[in-house]
């Protein structure tokens, strides 16, 4: 019998973990499910004052407006502003802590070095422009939903970072230079930048690790969720979670999964994305029921790219275009990188695939099942 998202949110809360880490495939429900904890946690309150004071839980996903919001100026089209809801998280990192230098940097480090956040003197809203130190500056640019979310983490980092820099830095709340975070015990993070590439990926992964090692030691408890896989091998890896991931110690680790009667699972795993939840045959799945429906989108791509990678990988191969067929290897390798290389972070569009580079799909997935490669796969433990 299944749960809903809301006793799952119960479970969560009950442990005794210091860390749990979530996988669940697009689409199963783990930003709904990251709002059901912060209203468990913390329901919202009329009073947004009392609110503030007693906040027991941050909680990061890429589509919630708890402190950002999009003011196009769709008529003139003219003034595109992020704007800030008035709180008080938000006003003493920017105001009082002056972490505008920082979040831009980190923006700017994970985005394009010229693309440049603008904040306004009273913080309430951002503009955004590209400065390329000449005349070729360009003001007011539109930025994509991959860099908005992107700026939305980077202002969420520095609030967690400094966060947890109060509460490890004095013991004693009178000690604080603000006691904004006195109360706080959970801290949500749900799959921060997808968009980026691996090797930022990486990178964030591990700053992360170093935040949460850092706030267990004050009692601040982690729930980390992601549909990526190589996030979550990097933080299954980096925080050391095989040592208390177990069925006698209880698990920390889990795959979230969606029943047929609409109700959830959580799943307890041990391992790494490969060992716990057979990734590679997920995406083999897809990329099949894609194909029997006519539905292969630039998305198929992106996913046979990564089966051959994860093929190369446990088969040892230097390179995962080995595994590609002798004969046209190269045109084959150039029609995948154009529809899977594309960050969203980028202003480039890119058509969605025709007829015949769909069927290049079919041809590589068989290639790669009919011969050894992906026969090895089924017969080993990949």
């Amino acid at each position: 019998m299944g749960q809903s998202l809301k006793e799952i949110a119960q479970t969560l809360r009950g442990t005794n973990k210091k860390v749990q880490l979530i996988y669940a495939f697009n689409g199963v429900g783990k930003t709904r499910l990251s709002r059901e904890f912060k209203e468990l946690v913390s329901p919202k309150s009329h009073d947004d004052e009392v609110e503030e004071s007693k906040m027991k839980v941050l909680y990061y996903n890429a589509f919630t407006e708890d402190l950002f919001y999009w003011d196009n100026d769709l008529d003139a089209d003219s003034k595109r502003k992020l704007k800030i809801q008035p709180n008080s998280f938000t006003d003493w990192v920017l105001k009082e802590q002056g972490q505008e230098a920082n979040i831009t940097k980190y923006f700017q480090h994970y985005t394009n070095d010229k693309l440049t956040p603008n904040f306004e003197n009273d913080y309430s809203e951002i503009t955004f422009s590209i400065e390329t130190g000449d005349e070729n500056s360009i003001d007011n640019v539109k930025i994509s939903k991959g860099e908005e979310s992107c700026f939305i983490w980077c202002v969420f980092f520095s609030i967690l970072k400094q966060a947890i820099d109060v509460l490890t830095e004095h013991a004693e709340p009178e000690e604080r230079e603000t006691n904004l975070f006195d109360d706080l015990r959970y801290i949500f993070i749900d799959d921060p930048v997808s968009s980026l590439d691996e090797n930022h990926l990486i990178e964030l992964a591990v700053n992360i690790a170093e935040l949460v090692n850092k706030g267990k030691k004050v009692g601040i408890k982690f729930i980390l969720t992601t549909h990526n896989p190589l996030f979550y091998n990097v933080l299954y890896s980096e925080l050391n979670l095989n040592s208390d991931n177990t069925e006698k110690k209880g698990y920390c680790c889990f795959l979230l999964k969606k029943m047929d009667d609409g109700t959830f699972e959580l799943d307890g795993k041990q391992g790494d994305s490969n060992k716990a939840f057979s990734y590679h045959i997920h995406i083999k799945n897809i990329i099949e029921d894609a194909l029997e429906t006519g539905n292969v989108s630039k998305y198929h791509f992106m996913l046979l790219r990564n089966l051959y990678e994860k093929t190369a990988c446990f088969l040892d191969y230097p390179k995962w275009t080995y595994l590609l067929p002798q004969d046209g290897r190269e045109n084959y390798y150039k029609r995948i990188m154009h529809f899977s290389s594309h960050s969203s972070l980028s202003n480039e569009e890119v058509a969605e695939p025709t007829g015949p580079e769909k069927e290049t799909v079919r041809i590589l997935l068989r290639y790669l099942v009919e011969n050894n490669y992906y026969k090895e796969e089924e017969n080993g433990t990949i």
